[in-house]
């Protein structure tokens, strides 16, 4: 059909694109990675942008998933064309009204970007385990392992469930296709309205509930009818393949893309087979295709339809000459005797022995496999190690492939060098800041090379689940051919780093090719950067005999007034030096997507843009490496040598980006991580921090209370102790009425700051002679660095004022000890100030119930967690269960406290005599409203136990167990979103 045009996006526009077309109303709710396709939706609705029935969607967002799914039922009840967009616990929270619009028969679609379920942690990251645990609703499950599967399975699955009557769960793997940007052909409006008949729309509303034609629906059963009127929808389910098939044609025929159920590729007389689905097929393919060039009878099935599993299709697929089948599961089901698509093929092929509908006259040996639970990496090399076990002449019957199992000894050993990838296939590498704008410049260059050029592009970027400010890596590919890569990239022909810290950090020239070009935003010019460069680095470029160029970004934006984004400026660079475009054409191409991305904002944003892209080319350096030597000082180590040996063994590999390499037997087997480890981690991403002006300084330590991490702090102390400080080390006489004699000081973590500024904005201490100039003021953090490292080590080495003598207002309580620091949230957060506030209050003797949300994500994201401890060992105790769990889950944690302390008293009050009255008396009549009493009440507690062992009873023994209950506990309800609130003993004490 004329009109289709190729053009650029990720899987969940792709989606939306489709569902937002042939649908009429959409009840959405955001969850991560699906959150885009409700967005788009919602954008479109909001613009007035038409279906191709000529009206606009009503689009509304809900309180939860479940609510979403509810809403979703009432409309599809109603008679309209409905769908929804979810992944995850979001999934699972719609499975009472799954089943319901199932056990209906009700037409329709929903999609999913399947995500990991949150079992012993959290994880955003994509995996089957969601859209596995649904397998059982009676929704038919299709999946997509492309962007342009994605695309065209959206309609191909309407109109299977508009003539199946069977609901549609329509999933691609979260991130991996969700978030990939390639370049596609669009379906048009033409294309839907063709395959929408209008008359199976019209049947559907035949269906809907009215009063002109009233019914019942959703009866209560009893035993005499239930079980009959359950099997009654069985013949549907027989019909759905065949229409799926059916649907998949009538595609073909409209637009020329043919699929299948099952869909086999490789070699015709294969004698290994792997049977997958997702995204993974289209490594496993791009493999295959490499394997069978080689002279391998290899294979693959792609499954397309899973529920209702087709056996009769199933069979067809498979190559008579087929000896072995590997299975491979993105999910994991603890305790069966396989994963879900490993069961259902070996009971399908047992089935077809069965029904004397087996095509083979030999035993076939199937083995299942893990691969890619969130996200998890899955290579050629990988999918060859998969065909190698198959070769043996006894593989495993269950394996991991992707990581080290120590423990149960599952996984297959890889070759992580082995690559397949075509020499005329451009790869580039960008690391870059979250939110500086690195990722959405590259999604522009991929737009630009994809739609502008007659080459196939890729785009995936790998996020720090941590929030803004947190590396992102970009991974792009661009070739003659329609790439099948769904792996990131291992050897780039391009590298450029955006953030010179990043190479204290992370391997970077390591992974460029050699020839290839390496770029850096630096402030060291051509002539000074060398020097400053780690010796890894400088032995990388020399090495590979990279090009190496270098521009300090900062100074271009700066001048040209867009503050600290560099997006558009390194963009610029990358098509200046990579040669993937001309530059001429490539730079008019970046103002012509300028122009686009910016006009609603103004021709003065647009002017500055302009600029920056002029501007860039001449701060853009070639750094003549010829003669250099490498001198260098050497990567420093990810953590301090004096860390905990559990952070030195597992977290500082996880915060190198060397996690994969962790072997089975580092995890905690159930979750539980020890708290206080952002202090090791020192991220070093603030370009400019503040620096003390003492003479100007009032003292008011408002700068240390909205400090979203933590990085600046106050104390004061006996001057004799500043006889070791460090030479730079700052202090004033300390201004109390109430303390005299003292030193103060207020000093900055360098290597933790992120740079917000919020500190100066709130200093109300400005100079009378120099404008602009405050006690606390912004400066370049290179030059100071070294200096301020060693300040803040001897800062940390005096001691805290004493709690039970500080006046609570907003200057006493900065003198307290924050018991979360140096979090993941964004810069400038507005949520972690009062929380930091909360730990430094309570944090001693806190039990936290966290929603999931940003407040979960910058509260205990790995490998770091900001909640720590004071010397004493005590610190918050914190817990994450759901998003819409949380106040119960807190209110749980207040009942088993209240009842401990309960306990514990009645306990008490009978061994008076036992332990001595007045201990007994002390400890059941305890003040524990201020911090003296506080501190008393533990002195009690520790004496108790010290006595309890000496009586030898049960209730001695057992109130050894909860004595500590005796002291007060608070238990806070932090949500998604950061509020807080505790539940004190006997209800709500503060909000």
């Amino acid at each position: 059909m004329a009109g289709r045009r190729m053009v650029t996006m990720d899987g969940n526009e792709a989606v939306a694109s489709v569902a937002y077309r042939i649908n009429e109303v959409a009840a959405i709710y955001p969850i991560t990675p699906s959150s885009n396709m409700g967005e788009w939706s919602d954008e479109w609705s909001a613009k007035g942008r038409k279906n191709i029935w000529g009206t606009v969607p009503s689009v509304s967002e809900m309180q939860s998933e479940g609510g979403a799914a509810g809403a979703v039922h009432g409309a599809l009840q109603a008679g309209s064309l409905t769908t929804t967009f979810t992944a995850s616990q979001g999934l699972l929270l719609m499975i009472p009204n799954m089943y319901k619009i199932a056990g209906e028969l009700t037409s329709m679609v929903m999609h999913v970007s399947a995500r990991c379920l949150a079992t012993h942690a959290l994880s955003i990251f994509g995996d089957h385990s969601d859209v596995m645990a649904v397998r059982q609703t009676g929704y038919a499950l299709l999946a997509s392992a492309s962007v342009q599967e994605a695309h065209d399975f959206a309609v191909i699955s309407q109109l299977a469930s508009l003539h199946s009557r069977v609901p549609f769960l329509h999933f691609f793997d979260g991130f991996r296709t969700s978030h990939e940007v390639a370049k596609i052909e669009e379906l048009t409006d033409d294309d839907l309205r063709a395959l929408i008949p209008e008359e199976l729309v019209a049947a559907h509303r035949a269906r809907a509930l009215s009063p002109d034609a009233p019914s019942i629906r959703g009866t209560a059963s009893n035993p005499d009818a239930f079980f009959q009127a359950r099997e009654a929808c069985n013949s549907y389910y027989l019909d759905c393949a065949g229409h799926v098939q059916a649907a998949m044609d009538q595609f073909a025929k409209l637009v020329g893309r043919q699929y299948k159920l099952f869909e086999y590729l490789g070699h015709p007389e294969a004698e290994r087979v792997v049977v997958a689905m997702g995204s993974a097929c289209e490594t496993i393919q791009e493999t295959v295709e490499h394997l069978v060039a080689k002279g391998e009878k290899v294979g693959l099935v792609k499954v397309r339809l899973y529920r209702p599993f087709a056996l009769g299709e199933f069979m067809t697929a498979l190559p008579r000459s087929v000896h072995h089948i590997a299975v491979l599961d993105r999910t994991k089901e603890p305790g069966a005797l396989g994963e879900p698509l490993y069961m259902d093929v070996v009971t399908a092929l047992r089935e077809a022995e069965q029904a004397h509908i087996h095509r083979f006259h030999h035993q076939l040996n199937v083995i299942g496999g893990r691969y890619g639970l969130s996200s998890k990496e899955f290579t050629p090399s990988m999918v060859k190690a998969v065909f190698d076990e198959l070769g043996k002449s006894r593989p495993k019957r269950h394996f991991t492939i992707g990581i080290n199992d120590d423990v149960t000894h599952l996984s297959l050993a890889y070759d992580p060098s082995w690559d397949i990838e075509q020499p005329d296939v451009v790869r580039a590498l960008f690391y870059g800041l979250g939110a500086d704008g690195t990722v959405g410049a590259n999604k522009n260059s991929i737009k630009i090379i994809g739609e502008d050029t007659p080459n196939f592009a890729q785009g995936y970027f790998v996020y720090d689940s941590k929030k803004s400010g947190s590396i992102t890596i970009s991974h792009l590919r661009f070739g003659p051919r329609p790439i099948h890569s769904a792996y990131l990239v291992s050897k780039a022909n391009f590298v450029a780093c955006h953030q010179f810290g990043f190479l204290e950090k992370y391997e970077m020239v390591e992974v460029a090719v050699p020839g290839g070009t390496f770029l850096l935003n630096s402030i060291y010019g051509p002539d000074q950067v060398w020097g400053q460069l780690p010796l890894e680095v400088q032995k990388g470029i020399l090495e590979k005999k990279l090009k190496f160029y270098v521009i300090d970004a900062l100074k271009v934006a700066r001048e040209t007034g867009m503050g600290v984004r560099i997006n558009t400026i390194m963009q610029t660079c990358f098509f200046a030096i990579s040669g993937v475009l001309p530059r001429d054409e490539a730079i008019e191409h970046i103002k012509k997507t300028i122009e686009k991305t910016y006009a609603r904002k103004g021709p003065e944003v647009v002017r500055k843009n302009f600029q920056a892209v002029d501007t860039t080319l001449e701060n853009l350096h070639e750094v003549k490496t010829a003669g250099l030597q490498v001198g260098g000082a050497a990567r420093p180590p990810a953590v301090s040598e004096v860390a905990p040996e559990f952070v030195k063994r597992v977290t500082a590999i996880m915060m190198a980006g060397q996690g994969d390499l962790l072997p089975v037997s580092a995890f905690p087997v159930d979750g539980t991580w020890p708290s206080g480890t952002t202090k090791w981690e020192k991220r070093a991403i603030a370009t400019e921090v503040p620096v003390w002006e003492q003479a100007l300084c009032i003292q008011c330590n408002k700068c240390a209370l909205i400090c979203p991490h933590a990085c600046i702090r106050p104390k004061f102390y006996d001057p004799a102790l500043l006889a070791t400080a460090p030479a730079t080390f700052k202090s004033m006489d300390y201004k109390s009425a109430d303390v005299k004699g003292k030193k103060y000081s207020l000093q900055v973590s360098t290597d933790d700051c992120t740079g917000c500024t919020l500190c100066v904005s709130i200093c109300p201490a400005e100079s009378k002679t120099e404008k602009g100039v405050k006690a606390i003021n912004m400066a370049s953090v290179l030059p100071i660095r070294d200096g301020e490292r060693k300040n803040w080590d001897f800062f940390l080495s005096i001691p805290d004022p004493d709690r039970r003598t500080l006046k609570l207002d907003v200057k006493g309580t900065q003198f307290l000890e924050p018991l979360f620091e140096f979090s993941g949230a964004c810069t400038g957060c507005g949520e972690t100030p009062y929380i930091k506030l909360v730990t430094q209050l309570y944090g001693d003797r806190a039990i936290i119930a966290n929603a999931t949300g940003c407040s979960s994500i910058y509260g205990a994201n790995l490998p770091t967690t900001p909640y720590t401890k004071n010397g004493e060992g005590r610190g918050p105790a914190w817990a994450n269960s759901l998003f819409e769990d949380n106040a119960e889950f807190g209110f749980g944690m207040r009942l088993a406290i209240d009842k401990q302390n309960e306990q514990a008293r009645e306990l008490l009050a009978g061994m008076g005599t036992a332990l001595g009255d007045e201990l007994v008396k002390g400890l059941l009549t305890a003040d524990q409203t201020t911090e003296a009493g506080l501190d008393a009440q533990r002195e009690r507690v520790k004496a108790l136990k010290a006595k309890l062992p000496k009586l030898a009873t049960f209730e001695a023994k057992w109130l050894s167990r909860i004595a500590d209950s005796l002291v007060k506990r608070s238990v806070w309800i932090i949500g998604g979103d950061g509020w807080a609130y505790d539940i004190g003993y006997g209800g709500l004490d503060h909000v």
